[in-house]
């Protein structure tokens, strides 16, 4: 058994010793509020760091394990099969802590937020998008002014994931209207409990609130909160959006595993007959384990690539736009073999379970981290090498920009 094996069943040992507590099955038997399972969450969080499975692939000295990328996609994996509370803090390890860890001023405070993070005692949200902002980050307008030694920031953001229970924030703001829009950004981090700042929720199709707006009024910004040079803040966003995350993939995008399209096709009948009997039944299924087989061989080789010590390349992208894609077309299918049944929806329903609400936040998926038309730009000149977009703002002041 390699090295990578023996932690692997380790982990799943210690998940196990855990899991009548804080599983989804074990927490589906409580009713718990949003808040209740937030409160479990940080719990788990906190045991999940005394066992030393928090910040795997981090180094020792900020609190992490110093353990490598394979060690934190075992755990991740066998995690996943769980359905552990952690969905809270998954923006807040994922991008906003690396980002403070590489550019946080003191590093004191660095390595304070970085553990309080990773038990779960803070959360920190990405504050990216805006309303007229679409997927064009750089045509952000949420600006930041000089204010005596610091700033006063005035802007929107919206779509902000779990802003509603964060203690910290990663935000871009426009600091110089006057030059191209990529080159006028400035990155800072922001305290989400500061005056001036006002978080709304935004419930969403699926039922939940987990996303919001974010205002903010003449929030004072320290320059010490700055990440990055004055005016570098595009150069730091990428590096947020490409950080590693090294997280488990799912070929299913993350919906229902295709065996549950298969048992359903066993139980329903098409014109009186069994629908898996179907042409079309059967040929959908064939498509979907076919596509899920190329993606899996993907995800292997870029496991493969980490193990060698290479990075992995573009061709990612085709997981997330792919899978996603193909988990709302046979959602779909899966509620038109329901027929009338298929109206009888569970707000409370588990999305890797459930095809209604596999079906209803597909579109969610298909926007947040990499709409689908983002990961086709790169897809076509990162993969296919095709020339990039004609952009008519290129060398273009901001300030002139036609609004």
């Amino acid at each position: 058994m390699s090295e990578i094996e023996t932690y692997r069943a380790q982990a799943r040992a210690w998940l196990e010793s855990v899991a009548p507590k804080y599983s989804r099955a074990a927490r589906g038997k409580l009713n718990l509020s949003v808040e209740e399972d937030l409160a479990l969450g940080r719990q788990y969080m906190a045991e999940k760091y005394d066992a030393g499975y928090a910040g795997i692939n981090w180094k020792t000295e900020i609190g992490g394990q110093g353990l490598s990328n394979m060690h934190k996609i075992a755990f991740d994996a066998e995690e996943m099969q769980f359905g552990m509370p952690n969905a809270y803090f998954g923006i807040s390890l994922g991008m906003p802590i690396p980002i403070l860890i590489h550019y946080g001023q003191d590093r004191a405070w660095v390595k304070e937020r970085v553990i309080k993070a990773l038990r779960g005692e803070e959360i920190w949200c990405q504050l990216f998008s805006e309303p007229s902002g679409g997927s064009d980050l750089a045509a952000l307008r949420t600006k930041a002014e000089p204010d005596g030694n610091g700033w006063r920031m005035t802007g929107q953001k919206v779509w902000t994931s779990w802003a509603q229970y964060c203690d910290y924030g990663v935000i871009v703001v426009r600091t110089d209207p006057t030059v191209e829009k990529h080159k006028g950004l400035t990155y800072f981090w922001v305290d989400m409990k500061a005056e001036g700042v006002e978080v709304r929720p935004i419930k969403l199709a699926g039922g939940d609130s987990h996303v919001n707006e974010v205002f903010f009024d003449a929030v004072r910004l320290e320059d010490s909160q700055r990440m990055g040079e004055v005016g570098g803040g595009f150069g730091v966003a990428l590096h947020t959006l490409m950080i590693e995350r090294y997280i488990a993939t799912d070929s299913a995008g993350f919906g229902p595993h295709l065996d549950l399209f298969v048992d359903q096709a066993r139980d329903l009948s098409i014109n009186g007959k069994p629908a898996i009997k179907d042409g079309r039944i059967r040929s959908a299924i064939a498509r979907n384990h076919a596509m899920r087989a190329g993606l899996d061989s993907i995800t292997k080789r870029a496991f493969a690539m980490m193990q060698a010590g290479m990075q992995p390349g573009p061709e990612g992208s085709l997981q997330k736009l792919v899978a996603v894609r193909s988990r709302q077309k046979l959602s779909e299918l899966a509620l038109d073999l329901q027929g009338n049944q298929a109206f009888d929806f569970d707000p409370h329903a588990y999305v890797k379970e459930d095809w209604g609400t596999s079906w209803l936040n597909a579109p969610t998926g298909r926007i947040a981290g990499g709409s689908d038309e983002v990961l086709l730009n790169t897809i076509a000149e990162k993969v296919l090498g095709l020339p990039q977009d004609h952009r008519p703002d290129k060398g273009v002041p901001f300030n002139a920009i036609p609004a």
